[in-house]
């Protein structure tokens, strides 16, 4: 990806398929002379963006420096990276920006117990609970003292399927799993406690680096109705197009 873009505010029946025409149809024999066809709908892909070398032990933590710039241009560098604890590994695939004098950031009411690690410098996460049940992790933009964060929103599921369905408590490798900020906290086992953690030296929660997306879509925040409207129409929503491990709403989104 070349250096990040600033994005501006804004605010007739088918034919049967042939069942020779790709291996995701089935043929199944109906009491007439022809053949019923079925669309079999093919399973997504566990990881939203290719990664050629597996071996997490050779992949590189990120480095402090690649943290301290605006939440803005920090939000679409983080899609593609991956998330690691113990043995689960996640890749980011839809996140959010939350950016100084944002009246729907956090950092809107000060330093306080709960918005200390917002202002602080930038690789460390801020996870607070959303309504007392989700966990929400976001991760610390800029410099010490300026207040910004990107959210993490969804994920598709790269290492440790078995510790995340446990828990989450669901046995499926769909995108449900995984699609909503609060499925993120709750599939690496992240509590309030981690808040503050620091995501650049190893052991505990890690950043690793990883190949960015080819083609990435943009829209407006989710669920922030309460802020200006100015802050409600900013297109700072970042998503890996082309893959179906985001949340709704999906027709928001659109290419930059």
């Amino acid at each position: 990806m070349n250096k990040t873009q600033r994005f501006k505010r804004v605010a007739k029946p088918k034919l049967p398929i042939s069942s020779t025409q790709a291996d995701d149809h089935e043929t199944r024999p109906s009491n007439r002379s022809k053949a019923l066809t079925i669309r079999v709908k093919p399973k997504p892909k566990l990881n939203a963006v290719p990664i050629p070398d597996l071996s997490f032990d050779r992949m590189t933590i990120l480095s402090p420096d690649f943290y301290q710039i605006d939440a803005l241009d920090l939000a679409p560098r983080l899609l593609g990276k991956l998330l690691r604890r113990d043995d689960v590994v996640l890749q980011i695939t839809e996140v959010e920006a939350y950016r100084p004098n944002d009246s729907a950031c956090h950092g809107r009411f000060g330093i306080t117990a709960r918005t200390a690690p917002v202002f602080g410098r930038g690789g460390h996460a801020y996870v607070y609970l959303c309504y007392g049940l989700h966990t929400m992790l976001n991760i610390v933009a800029d410099k010490e003292g300026v207040g910004a964060a990107v959210l993490i929103r969804s994920c598709a599921p790269i290492a440790g399927l078995g510790t995340i369905q446990q828990r989450r408590g669901r046995e499926t490798d769909k995108p449900v799993l995984l699609t909503g900020p609060g499925k993120i906290g709750q599939a690496l086992g992240l509590s309030t406690e981690w808040s503050n953690h620091c995501l650049y030296t190893p052991g505990g929660l890690e950043l690793l680096d990883a190949p960015e997306p080819e083609k990435i879509l943009i829209g407006p925040r989710v669920g922030i109705e309460y802020a200006l409207p100015e802050h409600v129409n900013a297109l700072w929503r970042f998503a890996v197009a082309d893959t179906a491990w985001i949340s709704a709403p999906k027709n928001t989104l659109r290419p930059p």
